[in-house]
């Protein structure tokens, strides 16, 4: 016994559209978590940290200050330096220690080629650790 299951021209039509609406419920749910989601990943956490209990840096003694005034003058530790005579006036501030570091200090005015020009004598010198100083807190803008 067999049947037929068809009746006859009555065939479903296959259609070729792209149905777009889950498309679209998908990518807003998709939309709302990112929404929900983005604020939480960039939010700080308040965190009250530990202090340290590591004794602090010795200072040196009698620390090597280089600084550059507006008209481009040296002066180590208060006492002007001629531009050609640093290694040596260097040398005779820090007693020969060429690990000491020297601690460099230059007027707003004076532009970034010489301040590059006064670090690149401290290289030449053999002064390779040197400390930058500049204002505390708001003072440039």
């Amino acid at each position: 016994m067999a049947a037929r299951l068809s009746h006859g021209g009555d065939e479903l039509a296959e259609t070729h559209e792209i149905n777009v609406t889950p498309f679209i419920d998908v990518m807003l749910v998709l939309l709302i978590i990112f929404m929900v989601a983005a604020p939480l990943a960039t939010v700080d956490v308040p965190v009250d940290l530990p202090s340290s209990n590591a004794p602090p840096r010795p200072h040196p003694e009698k620390p090597v200050t280089l600084t550059i005034r507006a008209d481009l003058t040296l002066a180590i530790n208060g006492a002007d330096v001629a531009r050609d005579g640093l290694a040596a006036a260097l040398d005779e501030a820090a007693g020969g220690d060429k690990d000491q570091r020297i601690t460099l200090s230059a007027d707003r005015a004076v532009s970034y080629g010489d301040l590059t020009a006064v670090m690149n004598s401290l290289r030449t010198a053999g002064y390779l650790k040197v400390s930058l100083v500049g204002l505390d807190g708001g003072g440039a803008p």
